[in-house]
C-alpha cells in the first residue's frame, strides 16, 4: 500500500510573553530563552525537530504583545488549532495569540513595508510601585515632558542611527526610518511609543535614555539633532533597562502581497 504523502507547511505564530524570566528571545548558553521554550514545546507536540524563526530578537527582560515567528511542519494539526494546543503546554508567561498557515517562502524578517511598534514604559514616581517593577523603569527626578517631545521630533524620519546603536551590532547599515515617536503622559505613567521600519540593537532603549536626559535638562532638544549627526554611540544617552520595553505590533503586507515579492 502506498503511504500517504505529507505536505510540509509553514505556520505563523503571533506570540505574547512576559520576558522577566528569560534571557531574551534568541537561544544562548547562559540561560533559558523564548525561542528555546517554543522549539521544545512545538517539537513535543508534533514529534518533529522544530526550529522557529522569529521576527524580533528581543533582549533579556523585554516583553512582547505580538512578536511573530514561523516554523515548518509535516503535522496534520489544523493551522488555527496550534495556538490552542500549544497554550496548553507552554508556561503561563508565554501565550500564542494566533496561529495561521502562510506560504512556504514567507519569512518574518524579510517582508517589504514592514513596520514595528515598541513602547517603553516609565513610572515617574518618587516611590516604587511593586506591581510595575517588572514592566516599568522608575524615574524619581523631575522631567520636562514638552522638551522631550520637542527632542523626539528630531528623531522622526530617515537617519543614520549609529549614535543610538550598541557597538556590538552586526547590522549591515545603521540607517533606519522612524515613522512616529510619541510621548504619552498619564498620571505617573509615561509611555514612549515609537514605530519604524526596523530597529538596531538597543536602539529604542538608547533613544529613551537620551530623551530622559533632555527631560532632566542635561541636553537641549536641539542637541538631539547633533547627536544623530555625530554617528557616535558615545554622543547619546545611556541604555535604559530592558524591563520597560515591550514589542507591541509588527505590521506586514497581506500574505498575498508578501507571496508575490518572492516571484
Amino acid at each position: 500500500m502506498k503511504e500517504r504523502e505529507t505536505k510540509v507547511r509553514r505556520i505563523k505564530l503571533t506570540i505574547a510573553y512576559d520576558g522577566t524570566n528569560y534571557c531574551g528571545w534568541q537561544i544562548q548558553p547562559n540561560g533559558i530563552t523564548i525561542e528555546e521554550v517554543l522549539n521544545k514545546t512545538i517539537s513535543r507536540l508534533t514529534g518533529e525537530k522544530i526550529v522557529v524563526i522569529g521576527a524580533s530578537r528581543t533582549d533579556s527582560g523585554v516583553h512582547a504583545m505580538a512578536n511573530v515567528a514561523v516554523f515548518d511542519t509535516d503535522s496534520t494539526i489544523p493551522a488555527d488549532r496550534f495556538a490552542i494546543a500549544l497554550n496548553q503546554k507552554l508556561p503561563d508567561d508565554i501565550v500564542i495569540r494566533l496561529s495561521e498557515e502562510v506560504p512556504a517562502q514567507w519569512h518574518p524578517r524579510y517582508q517589504k513595508e514592514i513596520e514595528k511598534t515598541y513602547e517603553y514604559h516609565i513610572l515617574h514616581s518618587r516611590v516604587p510601585n511593586p506591581m510595575k517593577r517588572m514592566t516599568h523603569y522608575r524615574v524619581s527626578y523631575p522631567l520636562d515632558i514638552e522638551r522631550m517631545r520637542e527632542a523626539a521630533s528630531y528623531i522622526v524620519g530617515e537617519h543614520d542611527f549609529a549614535s543610538f546603536c550598541n557597538i556590538r551590532t552586526n547590522a549591515q547599515t545603521t540607517t533606519r526610518t522612524v515613522t512616529s515617536l510619541d510621548i504619552i503622559e498619564d498620571g505617573e505613567d509615561i509611555t514612549v511609543r515609537i514605530s519604524g521600519n526596523g530597529f538596531l540593537y538597543n536602539m529604542v532603549r538608547i533613544i529613551v535614555g537620551t530623551l530622559l536626559r533632555v527631560g532632566r535638562g542635561f541636553y537641549t532638544p536641539e542637541q538631539v539633532r547633533n547627536i544623530i549627526e555625530a554617528k557616535n554611540r558615545m554622543a547619546a544617552g545611556v541604555t535604559v533597562p530592558g524591563q520597560g520595553l515591550m514589542l507591541m505590533e509588527i505590521k506586514y503586507n497581506s500574505v498575498q502581497e508578501s507571496q508575490r515579492d518572492f516571484y
